[in-house]
């Protein structure tokens, strides 16, 4: 079992900056991607930006460039850092972990709201 915490979510203006945190505990060994997805209202859940044991990051095209995953090994912990902030990244962001054996788990979701 692994479990995930989020932390940082919160209220901010367009243009602004925040960091999410993701600690995972657990059998964290078998953790070999980490993710950050996120849901809007009435929206399906999407993938934000996923990072590899290997450091290998994958980041969907409307945050490219605007937000940053990092991944500290010796903490257990993904972050997730957002810059230039729009309205439309308003969500709850939600920490992935899938494991080697392909289960994942998710964590119960941090509510970024950003304002106009």
């Amino acid at each position: 079992q692994v479990q995930l915490v989020e932390s940082g979510g919160g209220l901010v203006q367009a243009g602004g900056s925040l960091r999410l945190s993701c600690a995972a505990s657990g059998i964290i060994f078998r953790i070999n991607v980490m993710g950050w997805y996120r849901q809007a209202p009435g929206k399906q859940r999407e993938l934000v930006a996923t990072i590899r044991a290997s450091g290998t990051t994958v980041y969907a095209d409307s945050v490219k460039g605007r937000f940053t995953i990092s991944r500290d090994n010796a903490k257990n912990t993904v972050y997730l850092q957002m810059n230039s902030l729009k309205p439309e990244d308003t969500a709850v962001y939600y920490c992935n972990a899938l494991t080697m054996y392909e289960v994942a788990y998710w964590g119960k979701g941090t509510l970024v709201t950003v304002s106009s």
